[in-house]
């Protein structure tokens, strides 16, 4: 039995609500349709998905609908897992446009655009197997691309915060695919038609090879963010409002990014996070937890600057300053003369750090106020109070 036309909002919230009493009945924590790009040899594999929207903890309603226009559309919805993915057809749209009939006709707006997504659907002449619904009941690992792209989606625009959300075995389910523009390309499939395609003229021109897609194939930046060059942010990633990322050395990796306006000129390795007003300087490099930090996740401070080419491996708080060239690991000895001691105990009152001159980088993980150099006659690294106020140029953000 097909969902009946609403006419009252009354009668739409006792559908909501029939649906949800059904026996075993979840509600998705995030759900999402996605107009999917499948192999170009394997059509049954899934390259991309590209959500128009995305709900996360949101529109539970929605989702009700969307159950049941699957259920209607003779797919049998199982809510026994952490996650559900089924390809929509007529069906499915003719009966949620008949479950939103009573707010189809008002005013656009951000609590109407699922229904944007259903009107979008129903003018299109043919679905085929191309647009697919995820229902996410646990934010466990993924088991499907789709749900791998809604959790990046999510990141990417900071539904979610970052590094609070699964992405264990995202690389296994991505295929490594070249991307030409926003269209993915199978390399099977490349290589079987090399020869025909370069010869007919057809070969794509090829931008990148990579399981990730670049972040602006999907995700439109605040006004006042600026990324000059779109292969250096990684899709995933969050960029906080103000933003800028520079060509040259800079990157951004896939859940990590960026807290507020911020100055990017270096690389912010997956899962590093750099606060408001911070500068990460040309070349400077946060490293990320596959890459020396012993899988201790490296946060950075507000108004703090990685000098030209420096190396950061310790989360930072505030106001800090490693110096052009300096690499600071978890492990490195830094030398703090007493009175540079007191003053930073000072700063950070909940430190009470020993009264000895030679520390383990680590043990000043997430102190204020520190100025990492190096003295150019013996090579030791130091550790001062800093002095110096970091601010931004406030017209370039």
């Amino acid at each position: 039995m097909a969902i009946a036309k609403t006419n009252t909002a009354e009668e739409f919230k006792a559908l909501v609500a029939e649906i949800e009493a059904q026996a075993g009945y979840r509600k998705a924590m995030a759900f999402g349709i996605a107009r999917v790009d499948r192999g170009q040899k394997n059509a049954e594999k899934i390259l991309q998905a590209n959500y128009a929207l995305i709900n996360w903890n949101e529109n539970f309603g929605s989702a009700a609908v969307f159950v049941k226009a699957l259920q209607e559309s003779g797919c049998d919805v199982d809510f026994s897992g952490t996650e559900f993915v089924a390809t929509v057809n007529d069906e499915f749209v003719k009966n949620a446009m008949n479950a939103f009939a009573v707010y189809a006709n008002e005013a656009a707006g951000d609590a109407h655009k699922n229904i944007q997504i259903i009107k979008a659907l129903a003018a299109m002449d043919d679905l085929a197997k191309n647009f697919r619904i995820t229902l996410l009941f646990e934010d466990a690992a993924s088991q499907s691309v789709e749900a791998v792209y809604l959790k990046l989606y999510a990141l990417s625009q900071s539904k979610v915060e970052l590094r609070k959300v699964n992405l264990d075995g995202a690389f296994g389910i991505l295929s490594n695919v070249a991307w030409s523009g926003n269209t993915p390309y199978e390399l099977e499939y490349l290589r079987d038609n090399e020869i025909e395609m370069k010869l007919n003229g057809t070969f794509p021109v090829i931008d990148s090879v990579d399981k990730f897609p670049r972040y602006l194939q999907h995700i439109i930046p605040a006004d006042n963010t600026r990324i000059l060059d779109s292969s250096k942010v990684r899709m995933g990633a969050q960029l906080a409002a103000g933003t800028t990322v520079m060509p040259g050395a800079s990157y951004i990796n896939f859940n990590a990014g960026t807290l507020g306006p911020v100055m990017v000129e270096g690389r912010i390795s997956s899962s590093a996070i750099v606060g408001s007003g911070s500068d990460v300087g040309g070349g400077a490099s946060i490293l990320g937890v596959l890459s020396g930090t012993d899988g201790n996740p490296i946060s950075i401070g507000e108004n703090t600057l990685l000098g030209a080419n420096s190396t950061c491996g310790i989360p930072l708080g505030d106001a800090c300053i490693i110096d052009g060239g300096v690499a600071i690991f978890a492990g490195t000895k830094v030398k703090i003369a007493p009175e540079q001691l007191a003053l930073i105990n000072e700063a950070n009152p909940e430190a009470n750090l020993d009264s000895k001159t030679t520390f383990r980088a680590d043990e000043l993980q997430g102190l204020n106020g520190l100025h990492f150099r190096q003295n150019s006659t013996t090579g030791e690294i130091i550790v001062r109070r800093s002095t110096r106020e970091v601010k931004l140029n406030a017209d370039l953000h």
